[in-house]
């Protein structure tokens, strides 16, 4: 259960990010009510998954899963590059969450 909900809150990460950006410097309302909304549901769903997995897996994993999820958004969203060895990096870091995942009790 806590990688489920360890996941979750790295795709609120993503969120938060995302809501960032579109926030335009915390000038639209909107997007910026949605930055701190997923930031903190973000925040207290890796509190809780914390308390079951190992800090620096749980840390790592969140981030990455924030990482990767941000790039692809910025990729089909926002129309950023998405060259060989920027989409390298990333199966590299998928590897990596998925390797800390195998590893972890």
């Amino acid at each position: 259960m806590a990688w489920i909900i360890l996941f979750l809150g790295g795709l609120f990460e993503i969120g938060f990010t995302t809501c960032l950006k579109l926030s335009n410097n915390f000038t639209n309302l909107k997007w910026s009510v949605g930055f701190f909304v997923c930031i903190i549901i973000s925040f207290a769903l890796l509190n809780k998954a914390a308390q079951s997995i190992p800090m620096g897996t749980c840390y790592a994993v969140w981030t990455g899963i924030g990482a990767v999820g941000t790039v692809l958004v910025g990729i089909f969203i926002f129309q950023e590059p998405s060259d060989f060895w920027r989409l390298f990096f990333i199966v590299l870091l998928i590897g990596a969450i998925l390797g800390l995942k195998l590893v972890s009790n």
